[in-house]
């Protein structure tokens, strides 16, 4: 009973529509799925991903119209965005072009990467990968070759590393491999790994006790989920956060996968989160994230739903 890797990443936005665009035409990302928050069905839940809408490959966003982020510790800091090794001067060039602030190309972790930010100020990593599977979209402006091919490294911000390395390495069973000094100032950051390890499969934690505590906000990032392979596994993980004695939500029915939460002892979000049924339990694989979808139990509210979210064009 393992984690496998990086399930998905949630994040905020206060502007859905300018969210949409930015993700889908300048990064080249398939909208897989456009429903809401199931626990605030005022807001859309955005989901991206790649052309197949494959677990580890999700960046999704609540809608909420809030401030800012107030950036600091205690705080989901940098999402990893895993593209091929050739494909990070493209990158630079099209970031550059889109008027992004958007660092040098760097070493970091042993790893060739590219800092940017989008928008509203969220932090992400261009991160050189392997070859390995990949599932292109085929509509995407951005050419195939260079497509992102999903997340990783994540990395968190703690202001002391003992709490949350017990929890990574005792309830988790991630492996501490390595550390780092971080090129973009974020100090030194702890590597854990799980299943066969990569950029798809590590957390990054960054030892930050100087920092102000963060505020959640536009820009922030909400939770951050891991993977687990169906059911039964999140059943068995359900059984030990209660033997441990963990706080957590109990397995929650999100209809594209089954999930549970719990914070580890920095105040992060996490998630353990199925890799299956997916996005196309509900519509076909070839139009699904085009039309507004949403789980059985909020069906009969969908023309009170739909009136209140705004056009995302």
């Amino acid at each position: 009973m393992d984690l496998t890797g990086i399930h998905h990443l949630t994040a905020i936005t206060a502007d859905a529509p300018g969210n949409n665009r930015f993700y889908t035409e300048t990064l080249g990302l398939r909208r897989v799925k456009k429903t809401v928050n199931q626990d605030d069905t005022s807001a859309y839940h955005l989901f991206f991903a790649d052309g197949a809408g494959s677990p580890g490959t999700d960046l999704t966003f609540f809608d909420w119209p809030v401030a800012p982020e107030r950036r600091g510790t205690n705080a989901i800091t940098r999402t990893g965005l895993r593209v091929a090794e050739a494909s990070l001067d493209y990158w630079a060039r099209r970031l550059r072009d889109a008027k992004l602030a958007t660092g040098d190309l760097a070493q970091t972790d042993g790893r060739a990467t590219l800092d940017f930010e989008d928008p509203e100020g969220q932090r992400f990593r261009l991160t050189a990968d392997a070859p390995g599977e990949v599932h292109p979209w085929e509509r995407s402006p951005v050419p195939q070759e260079h497509q992102i091919r999903g997340l990783g490294p994540i990395t968190i911000s703690v202001p002391q590393l003992a709490p949350t390395e017990a929890v990574l390495t005792q309830l988790m069973k991630m492996r501490k491999v390595r550390d780092y000094a971080s090129p973009d100032g974020a100090g030194h950051v702890h590597v854990f790994e799980m299943g066969a390890g990569g950029p798809s499969a590590e957390l990054h934690v960054a030892v930050q006790p100087d920092l102000p505590v963060s505020r959640q906000g536009a820009g922030a990032v909400h939770h951050v989920a891991f993977r687990v392979p169906d059911k039964a596994a999140l059943s068995g993980w359900a059984a030990r956060l209660n033997a441990l004695r963990v706080p957590s939500s109990g397995e929650v029915e999100r209809y594209y996968f089954r999930s549970l939460y719990f914070r580890e002892p920095g105040g992060n979000l996490f998630e353990l989160a199925t890799d299956g049924p997916g996005f196309s339990v509900d519509e076909p694989f070839e139009t699904m994230g085009e039309a507004l979808s949403l789980p059985p139990f909020l069906e009969p509210r969908r023309a009170a739903i739909e009136a209140g979210l705004k056009p995302l064009k």
